[in-house]
């Protein structure tokens, strides 16, 4: 029995990190084609690169697949619990690294190191 719900604590922790982790890298993607973009137009235009042109947003919640948008809100209800530890911040990649690493932290090492000490104590 013990074997059993160490298994699926170890199961369920990595699909909790493989989840936080693909949205995590998802976002990276969408935030490099976004700064990509910018910084073509700006040569196109031949615009300074200091002048500050509004960035449109790649990957808009209308432009997100069904499947994206399933990763993100469950990878939203998985790092729900941290979103305290980010409150009232503004940098979009500082909230996203830092609810990744904490989800990582508390999933992936906190999770399955109670899986190995019910596996061991049986």
């Amino acid at each position: 029995m013990v074997n059993g719900l160490s298994t699926l604590l170890r199961l369920g922790s990595r699909i909790a990190c493989a989840i936080v982790l693909v949205s995590f890298a998802l976002f990276a993607i969408d935030q490099a084609g976004s700064a990509s973009a910018h910084q073509q137009r700006e040569v196109n235009e031949g615009a300074p690169a200091g002048t500050a042109t509004p960035v449109p947003k790649s990957g808009g919640e209308g432009s997100k697949s069904s499947l994206r948008k399933a990763i993100d809100e469950a990878s939203s209800d998985i790092t729900s619990p941290f979103s305290a530890a980010t409150a009232g911040w503004k940098n979009e990649w500082a909230i996203r690294g830092t609810l990744t690493v904490l989800a990582l932290l508390v999933y992936g090492f906190g999770i399955g190191f109670l899986a190995r000490v019910l596996r061991v104590r049986v």
